[in-house]
């Protein structure tokens, strides 16, 4: 059949599976929004390019699917950069198609024109520049399968406006021929696996370190059941939260900067080191030649390129997660580590008297308010945290029961990204509870996309953690720059108020005695519900690690006199 470029786009975005598109229409794309009504995707009209990003991203995240933003050349174009280092950093499959001007006007600074596949460059797994309208329908095709293979990741796809507009006899494509594109193989790896099965039975204090790459993976129920027949407690990374139920009596939680006491102790006592689909980044590590000093190292990524880029590992497997544990689990030996699992206990005990939640306290404190929404939610919400101490307040204190049940910008620390990836994965799970945790800083730089929740009619739960400041940066400056509250202190507006005037149920919540409530109104609610959480404005994350410091070198909160 004769297609023009704008319907060969979608008639191969159908192809690929695709439900979904967050984007807005330019100039350079109306060819393609001219053709959208005549096709079964769905259109998010979002309202900043930027956020069309971070909800394809959440999409993605949500539903393991690729998640798809489109945008006009130039500005359009450019406002995508952020969302899509964003999806980069975190391994997210995504594909962002953007217009550019015509082929003739390409190089002549033409309105609106930008080489955005030389900016993103960096920040892709690959990028085209579709010319000619022959190339477009396999460039889509290598597109997804670029972005879903492999370690996922983003691709942007740039097509000229007059390509767009041509016609062609359609074909779909049969298949890829990519010879420079080789993603890691299951490899046969046995010998290997032989080895680590034989350190994991030898270990007297082994620790298994889950990070993003078990869930991508989709290897949850393999991680447990590793845990659970060698008796191995489990650490994770800030994108590996929900890997393991954290309600799982081997589930230390979160380990590293802001991670909980005692999983630093144990990440710096194993004496083995079972690291599954992580990067070892500085967040987590702290000062890297002091990082588990005592453990030897099994490390397993899919990416090659991770294998002792940050931290030496003494047996490295390149392998996709689910692949590595399901060869492994036969050869491993039934056993207990009783004298280890005590040792973490008193670890356990002993951080117990540092939480916030052990003292008796009338304020307002966020670590209370997002206990409470677990308890409302029985930890199966997708939670969707924004960045600084709400992310963290959120990790240490809502237990996630629920696979892929916490998203948040690890990588590249992304103020803003809540709001809209909680629309993405609204849309993705639409018979799910979805909620965002944000700061008022975070909020204010997103806030306009509620326009596209009450468009969209979407059932979202917004929690904003309203302390006045950016959050972390003030925390950083009292406990290291002299209290000095530079460029910290931040003006918010009544976000009931403006909730409200986009059409969502706003409610302020200024006392402790009305945090139960207001989460149960809105749990009762059909429709978007915000609450504004006015909390204690110098309220601190612990514990912390301070820059440069081994990670059992932590700061703690001061116990009660």
């Amino acid at each position: 059949m004769k297609l023009n470029g704008a319907r060969i786009i979608w008639e191969s975005l159908i192809r690929e599976g695709v439900e979904v598109v967050f984007g807005i229409s330019g100039g350079a794309v109306i060819h393609l929004y001219h053709a959208l009504p005549e096709y079964p995707i769905r259109h998010i009209l979002m309202r900043h390019e930027q956020a069309a990003a971070h909800a394809a991203d959440g999409y993605a995240r949500a539903t393991g699917k690729v998640g798809v933003c489109l945008a006009t050349s130039g500005p359009g174009a450019t406002n995508l950069v952020t969302g899509i280092a964003t999806a980069y950093m975190d391994s997210s499959p995504l594909v962002a198609i953007t217009g550019q001007v015509p082929t003739y006007f390409i190089g002549k600074d033409a309105f609106q024109e930008v080489d955005i596949t030389g900016i993103t460059l960096p920040i892709t797994k690959h990028n085209y520049l579709v010319t000619d309208i022959n190339e477009l329908a396999m460039t889509i095709k290598e597109a997804f399968y670029i972005a879903r293979t492999g370690r996922p990741g983003p691709v942007l796809i740039d097509i000229a406006k007059d390509v767009q507009a041509a016609e062609l006899e359609y074909e779909e494509p049969s298949g890829v021929s990519l010879p420079g594109y080789q993603p890691p193989t299951l490899a046969d790896s046995s010998s290997q696996i032989q080895r680590a099965a034989r350190l994991i039975n030898q270990a007297e204090s082994p620790l298994i370190l889950a990070g993003h790459g078990v869930i991508l993976a989709g290897a949850e129920v393999e991680l447990r059941q590793l845990a659970e027949k060698a008796h191995i407690p489990v650490v994770t990374t800030l994108l590996g939260i929900s890997a393991l139920p954290e309600t799982h009596p081997l589930c230390l939680g979160m380990g590293g900067m802001h991670g909980e006491a005692y999983a630093n102790h144990a990440l710096q006592q194993a004496d083995l080191l079972i690291a599954l689909g992580c990067r070892f980044d500085d967040r987590l590590t702290g000062a890297v030649d002091s990082f588990a000093p005592q453990a030897k190292i099994i490390h397993v990524d899919i990416d090659p390129t991770e294998i002792g880029k940050n931290v030496e590992s003494d047996l490295a497997i390149v392998d996709d997660v689910k692949n590595f544990l399901q060869s492994l689990l036969p050869m491993l030996q039934e056993a207990s580590h009783p004298a280890w699992l005590r040792q973490i206990d008193e670890w356990r005990r002993e951080s117990a008297g540092h939480d916030i939640l052990n003292q008796e306290t009338d304020e307002l404190i966020p670590q209370y308010v997002i206990r409470q929404i677990w308890h409302a939610t029985g930890g199966q919400a997708i939670m969707v945290s924004d960045v600084g101490q709400n992310q963290m307040w959120e990790a240490q204190y809502f237990l996630h029961e629920k696979p892929r049940g916490l998203l948040s910008s690890g990588g590249l620390g992304t103020m803003g990204f809540a709001l809209p990836a909680a629309i993405g994965a609204q849309m993705g799970c639409p018979d799910q509870m979805v909620w965002a945790t944000v700061g008022d800083g975070g909020l204010q730089m997103t806030i306009h996309e509620l326009a596209t929740v009450v468009q969209e009619k979407l059932p979202l739960k917004i929690a904003v953690l309203n302390n006045g400041y950016l959050g972390m940066v003030r925390q950083w400056q009292q406990l290291f720059f002299e209290s000095r509250y530079s460029g910290t202190p931040l003006l918010g507006p009544d976000f009931a108020k403006v909730a409200e005037a986009y059409g969502i149920f706003g409610l302020t919540v200024t006392d402790k005695a009305q945090v139960v409530p207001a989460i149960e109104q809105a749990m009762e609610t059909d429709g978007p519900v915000l609450i504004d959480f006015h909390i204690e404005q110098e309220e601190n994350v612990y514990p912390m690690v301070a820059p440069g410091a081994a990670i059992h070198e932590m700061i703690r909160r001061p116990q009660p006199a």
